[in-house]
Parts: C-alpha cells; sequence; structure tokens
C-alpha cells in the first residue's frame, strides 16, 4: 500500500462506470462511422473508449485516407457531426441511470468532505444531456464535471484530471484518486501522477481487457469501490489512506 494520505478528490469518468453504459456509445459511434464511410472494427472502437470522441474519427480516418488532407478534414467534420446527432437524439430519448453502488459512494464521498469530478470522453452538449435528467448537478450529488472539448487533450492525457484539480484548489496529487471502466481512464490516471488510477470491471470493459493496463486497484463495481475507502478509514474524519 502506498503512503497514508488525506483523500480530497475522487475523479470518476462517467459512461460505463457512474453512468449505466448497455455499449450503447459504441452503437452510436459504429452506426456513424458505418454511414459516412469510416473503416474501423467493433474491437478497435472499444479499444479507445474513453477517448474524446472527435480524436477517435481524426485517428481513423487518417489511417485511411493516409494522411491529415483537405479530404480527411471533410471526412472527420462530416462522421463527428453525423455522431453527435445519432449520441444526442439517443440520450435524449432514452432512459439514463446511475451504475451499481454510485449513488452510495458519492453519499459517502460527500459525508467525508471529498470532493466528486466526472471526466467524460464526452462533450459538453452531450454531457449536459445525461447530468441534467440525473439532476447530479442541479442536486448538489457532484460537484465539478468536465468535458473533453473543454481540454487541450483528452484521454489518455491527465488534462481533465488535472483541470479538476484546479478547480477544487487541490495542489497535492497524492490526495486524489482517478477511476474509470477504460484503458484510457486507467492511463489518464497514471498520467495525471495521482495516488491511484484505478478501475471497475463491470462497465464497458471486462477485467481481461483492463489488465495489460496495471491498474493500481481493480473493483468489480463502485460499491466495492466504497467498500474498500470504507476499510481503509482512520477512526476520524477525512479519509486516510
Amino acid at each position: 500500500m502506498k503512503p497514508m494520505q488525506e483523500l480530497k478528490l475522487v475523479v470518476c469518468d462517467m459512461a460505463g462506470t457512474t453512468v449505466t453504459d448497455n455499449h450503447e456509445v459504441e452503437m452510436c459511434f459504429s452506426i456513424s462511422a458505418r454511414k459516412s464511410g469510416l473503416d474501423i472494427t467493433d474491437d478497435e472502437i472499444l479499444s479507445v473508449q474513453g477517448w474524446s470522441k472527435r480524436h477517435v474519427f481524426e485517428t481513423f480516418w487518417e489511417r485511411q485516407i493516409g494522411g491529415r488532407t483537405d479530404e480527411w478534414n471533410h471526412q472527420v467534420d462530416a462522421s463527428y457531426a453525423l455522431f453527435r446527432n445519432i449520441l444526442e437524439e439517443h440520450y435524449l430519448h432514452h432512459p439514463i441511470t446511475p451504475t451499481e453502488g454510485c449513488l452510495d459512494l458519492f453519499s459517502f464521498l460527500h459525508e467525508k468532505g471529498v470532493t466528486i469530478a466526472l471526466t467524460t470522453g464526452f462533450y459538453r452538449k452531450v454531457v449536459d444531456i445525461i447530468l441534467g435528467k440525473l439532476g447530479w448537478m442541479r442536486d448538489g450529488i457532484v460537484d465539478i464535471s468536465i468535458a473533453s472539448d473543454e481540454v487541450a487533450k483528452g484521454r489518455p492525457e491527465p488534462d481533465m484530471i488535472r483541470k479538476a484539480m484546479d478547480i477544487a484548489g487541490i495542489k497535492d496529487r497524492k490526495a486524489v484518486i482517478n477511476i474509470g471502466d477504460t484503458p484510457s481512464d486507467i492511463q489518464s490516471g497514471k498520467n495525471a501522477g495521482v495516488l491511484y488510477s484505478c478501475c471497475v470491471t463491470n462497465g464497458t470493459h471486462s477485467a481481461e481487457q483492463l489488465d495489460p493496463f496495471s491498474a493500481d486497484l481493480t473493483f468489480g463495481s463502485m460499491a466495492a469501490f466504497r467498500q474498500y475507502l470504507e476499510k481503509h478509514l482512520r477512526e476520524s474524519t477525512p479519509i486516510v489512506l
């Protein structure tokens, strides 16, 4: 175990980690890719879950065209616009629910004075649709939310985590835990140098798929993550790991 440390901030991914994801994002991306002529497999789509979705289109259109040409720019714009429309329509017209144990974890962290931040590969409009339907920001359930289009670089870069720390006024990286359900979530936490970069295995990726990326801690659900934090409490608040 790493040195005992006061926990001040938990940074959580959205889709698959705190928001139930039955592979809807992959489905919306696959439809938009197919309709716009992009060659990308389902396994490749899964492998880049957590990335900024525009960055995914940029990467795979560059591969298909062979460079960043005028055609590349046009195709990226067209694919991304189609994806945005499909994704927004999906979240506007389908139920959105928290993952197992997520709300109990949030309540527990607030009781202990820990700030909760959400980070995501989604852009702000979709984030606002999801959080608006859940009421998490409105009701004070979550303190901070950061979308991928609000930083210079999305995952696996650490920009969103660092922005959350700046907003929360936290300078000590070892007072922060990051948790998500994709390889890019794990990598972004490691790149940020936080105390623990953790993963859950009941989201978009299985334990076997996440194992090669060497998360500091692996949990079956957010409920198990809360149990871990409770177990490592000192007798008094705040949480000390």
